[in-house]
């Protein structure tokens, strides 16, 4: 094994595990209350090509380093995905409780938002790896953010690498109006939030319903 693959490898544990663990909060929310804040999760570790640009961009040697570690606290990452601006308060307020991680850093990128029209909550947590060496303290970095910001976001991720960063200007206008758009699209459906998860849980019911009635008629197919 390279010492990058020793180095990342609890990175990547790390986002296994958290990715599992996230999941079950989702579940357990889904159990307890009739509505789950949390959409799904995604998670990876940065590749080395984005690690080594963001090295060079802060001035510090690419080589695995506990200054490496430090400088760059977003290599281990994991994303939340929300219906409702308002559901990213609940799952924030939920991680601050953990006692499987410490929350070290907050940015609020929603009720502020960046100059480009970014939008997302950002939190660092310190999660322990077990090691055969011992606990590791990783840093990991958890977006939280509504579907319709994702979907900019994303979008703008993709325009950064064909321009480099330095958009021409009608590309940053357009980019800015998408933002406020994907922003006006979420404070729409969370006023007609009750509507929205009432449709939605007539819509669990009738497939229920009709896989059971499914499962029904084919064994009365089968013993006929």
């Amino acid at each position: 094994m390279g010492q990058w693959e020793r180095f990342l490898e609890p990175y990547k544990q790390a986002v296994d595990e958290l990715k599992i663990k996230l999941k079950g909060m989702r579940t357990q929310f889904a159990t307890e209350i009739e509505h789950a804040p949390i959409e799904f999760v995604t998670g990876r570790v940065k590749p080395l090509a984005s690690i080594y640009d963001k090295a060079l961009e802060k001035g510090i040697p690419f080589e695995p380093s506990d200054l490496l570690a430090s400088e760059i606290p977003d290599i281990a990452g994991l994303r939340i995905m929300c219906q409702f601006v308002d559901d990213i308060g609940a799952v924030v307020e939920s991680i601050r409780r953990r006692k499987d991680m410490v929350v070290t850093e907050e940015r609020d990128y929603i009720s502020k938002n960046k100059p480009s029209g970014y939008r997302s909550y950002h939190m660092i947590v310190e999660y322990p790896v077990q090691t055969i060496h011992g606990e590791i303290a990783i840093p990991v970095e958890i977006q939280i953010r509504t579907l319709a910001m994702n979907f900019w976001a994303t979008i703008e991720h993709s325009l950064n690498y064909k321009y480099k960063g330095d958009f021409p200007e009608v590309i940053k206008e357009r980019l800015q109006s998408a933002a406020e758009a994907a922003f006006s699209l979420d404070e729409e459906m969370s006023k007609i939030r009750d509507e929205i998860q009432e449709a939605q849980r007539y819509f669990s019911e009738y497939k229920s319903d009709s896989r059971n009635d499914l499962r029904k008629s084919g064994k009365g197919g089968d013993e006929g």
